[in-house]
C-alpha cells in the first residue's frame, strides 16, 4: 500500500473515530417557563375585564373559547362588570398556568391561552357559571369546541349567571 493511500485510510479512521467519540449531544438549555408562544406560567397582575389578564411579566392574555359581556371601549353590556369581578376574584395575584392552542395571539397582539389556578381553568369556570359565551375561533379550541359548547347549554338551561338577567347575551 502507498504511503498517500495508508495515510488517506489512517485519516478516515481518525475522522470516522472522532465523530463517534464526540459523545452525546448537548441539550439546548431552554427555560422551562417558556413555551413556544410565551411564558407558561406567570402571576396576575391585572384584570382588564371578564376575559383578559395582563400577567406581572406584563404580557396581556386573552382566555381561549371565551367571551364576556364589554365593559370597555365605552360599552356597557350586561353582566360585563359581574363578569370582570368574577375573573378578579379568580385570577388577581394568583399564579396561573398558561397553555396555548395553534395559534398564539389575535389581531390585538394578546397571548390566547387556557389559564389555570388552583381553583380550577378560569375559561371552563367562566362558561360554566354563567358569565360568558363561546367564542370559537378555529384552529384554537377545534378539540375543545363540544366540551366549551356543552357547558354553555347547561349554563344557559339553569339560568345561571348573565342567562338569567341579560336574555340571550351571546346573539
Amino acid at each position: 500500500m502507498s504511503v498517500i493511500r495508508r495515510c488517506a485510510c489512517s485519516l478516515s479512521v481518525a475522522l470516522l473515530l472522532a465523530a463517534c467519540d464526540s459523545g452525546p449531544a448537548k441539550p439546548e438549555i431552554q427555560d422551562p417557563n417558556l413555551s413556544d408562544c410565551g411564558p407558561s406560567e406567570g402571576v396576575v397582575a391585572k384584570v382588564i375585564d371578564g376575559d383578559t389578564i395582563v400577567l406581572e411579566s406584563g404580557e396581556k392574555i386573552r382566555y381561549l373559547m371565551v367571551d364576556t359581556p364589554e365593559i370597555t371601549n365605552g360599552h356597557n353590556d350586561c353582566y360585563g362588570d359581574m363578569a370582570r369581578e368574577y375573573n378578579a376574584e379568580l385570577a388577581l395575584g394568583q399564579p396561573v398556568e398558561l397553555t396555548y392552542d395553534e395559534e398564539c395571539t389575535d389581531k390585538y397582539g394578546r397571548l390566547l391561552a387556557y389559564v389555570d389556578t388552583p381553583d380550577g381553568e378560569i375559561n371552563t369556570l367562566l362558561i360554566q357559571r354563567g358569565y360568558a359565551c363561546v367564542l370559537y375561533i378555529p384552529p384554537n379550541g377545534s378539540d375543545r369546541h363540544d366540551e366549551f359548547m356543552t357547558f354553555e347549554a347547561d349554563a344557559r338551561a339553569s339560568r345561571k349567571g348573565m342567562w338569567g338577567a341579560c336574555g340571550d347575551p351571546c346573539e
